[in-house]
């Protein structure tokens, strides 16, 4: 656990640090947010303790602009509640009142450790792939996990880290899938400053965030091939080269990959390379859907049942018989996060010592899980889109977009143009329209005013 606490170290602090450690944290110290944002920069970290008096959404949203997902725990001397709220509306994850209570200290870096996904499984053919995820753990060899979207890909390599001699180190996870094509490369080996427009400092990648650990490359089907290349170099001589780097950088890391595809056809394809999937695919674990499982279902329902209660302040209930007869039935087509949702929205809406059939129904009414074919979805995504346009010129829609993939790329011009597929004379010339009809842009290195805090 490595924990970071920004704020001047005043006695309360000092104390929270110590308890910290004793608990097994290792803790660095930044006056402010600026030398916070550096150390984050620089090494990465599991959480941050930031004093209330600070700028906390401003750290918070700088966060966001660069990618850096570390959660934020607020902490001070104050008692006053609006304060605490007013930090969490900011972005902080919890509050902490200062003098330190070690069992709070404790709890918190328990409940950012376990990071919220509890494993839970008890169908036998999720038995089988855990006992074999279990079996591999202690190894450093590469695993490949397969499965619908939602059956719990990432959950599992977590479960295999937990299991594996780096436990102690990071856990790194990367969507590949989420973050466009031109900032991925930056993103998994980051960069030095200056190495591309809106580069303000120099960054770790998240190839040197997991060093000694463990890093999770999720929905890698979806990296660009030429990408692949240069994973393939890293997996292969554990060297990276950090976007406008002169030199190599060596790393210890073991890599988890996942899909919801099947490799082996997009290497027919040509797709994804060859010789990365043989690298990857050392150990392969296929997750089962949730309704190849069935065992799985009721299992899981009462453990959602029981977190989301707990989470809300409302009482532990059972779900009555009926509702128990729609959960077991439905084909749960979104897997174990649609179960988890449905639940999640059942605790809330339910009344009386039971969880009854009606809080179980979709918003809108409906049964959950049903049966929709390919035509029927089509036709409801592209109401949906078409809802959200109706009404809207073509040139305000393209203004939303341009604007929005600029904010997306940190300001950086030619990355924006890549993105959107036009010259960045086009895009230049776009963005001058813009600013002379008073509409803000954004600035290299930044976002928008207005989306930084939207």
């Amino acid at each position: 656990m490595r924990l970071l606490i920004v704020g001047r170290l005043s006695g309360e602090l000092v104390t929270a640090s110590k308890i910290a450690m004793n608990r097994g944290a290792a803790v660095t110290h930044a006056d402010g947010i600026e030398q916070g944002l550096a150390v984050l920069r620089a090494r990465g970290g599991d959480l941050v303790m930031i004093e209330v008096s600070l700028d906390i959404r401003r750290f918070v949203t700088a966060l966001a602009e660069e990618r850096i997902r570390t959660p934020v725990v607020a902490c001070g001397i104050t008692s006053d509640a609006k304060a605490a709220v007013a930090a969490i509306q900011a972005g902080a994850k919890e509050y902490i009142p200062l003098p330190p209570d070690p069992e709070m200290i404790a709890a918190v870096l328990e409940a950012v450790a376990a990071d919220g996904r509890s494993f839970v499984w008890r169908d036998p053919s999720m038995e089988r792939v855990v006992k074999l995820a279990e079996q591999i753990a202690r190894s450093d060899a590469s695993v490949l996990i397969t499965g619908e979207s939602g059956t719990g890909k990432e959950v599992l390599a977590r479960h295999v880290h937990a299991r594996s001699n780096r436990a102690s180190k990071p856990f790194v996870s990367v969507n590949c899938a989420a973050i466009p094509e031109a900032l991925l490369e930056s993103e998994l080996f980051g960069h030095e400053k200056g190495a591309f427009t809106g580069a303000v400092a120099r960054r770790i990648g998240r190839f040197e965030e997991a060093n000694g650990g463990t890093l999770l490359l999720d929905e890698i089907s979806e990296m660009d091939v030429r990408l692949q290349s240069k994973l393939l170099r890293a997996l292969q001589e554990r060297v990276i080269d950090r976007v406008g780097g002169s030199a190599p950088v060596k790393v210890d890391i073991r890599v988890l990959a996942t899909s919801n595809r099947q490799l082996a056809e997009e290497v027919k394809k040509g797709t994804f390379r060859e010789d990365l999937y043989y690298r990857l695919n050392v150990v392969h674990l296929r997750i089962p859907a949730l309704r190849e499982r069935p065992a799985d279902i009721m299992e899981l329902a009462g453990h959602f049942a029981k977190k989301y209660a707990e989470a809300n302040g409302l009482p532990v209930r059972p779900l009555s018989r009926e509702a128990t007869a729609l959960v077991t039935k439905s084909p749960w087509r979104g897997n174990v996060r649609e179960l988890e949702n449905t639940i999640h929205r059942a605790v809330l809406l339910a009344s009386g010592a039971e969880i009854g059939e009606d809080a179980v129904l979709t918003p809108e009414g409906d049964a959950i899980g049903a049966v929709v074919g390919p035509a029927e979805r089509a036709a409801q995504v592209a109401e949906a889109a078409t809802r959200g346009l109706v009404g809207r010129t073509v040139a305000d829609v393209e203004r939303d977009l341009i604007l929005d993939t600029l904010d997306h790329c940190l300001g950086n011009r030619t990355h924006a143009a890549k993105i959107l597929g036009i010259s960045i004379r086009t895009l230049r010339n776009k963005l001058n329209e813009y600013v002379s009809a008073g509409i803000g842009v954004a600035e290299p290195g930044s976002v928008r005013a207005a989306a930084a805090y939207g």
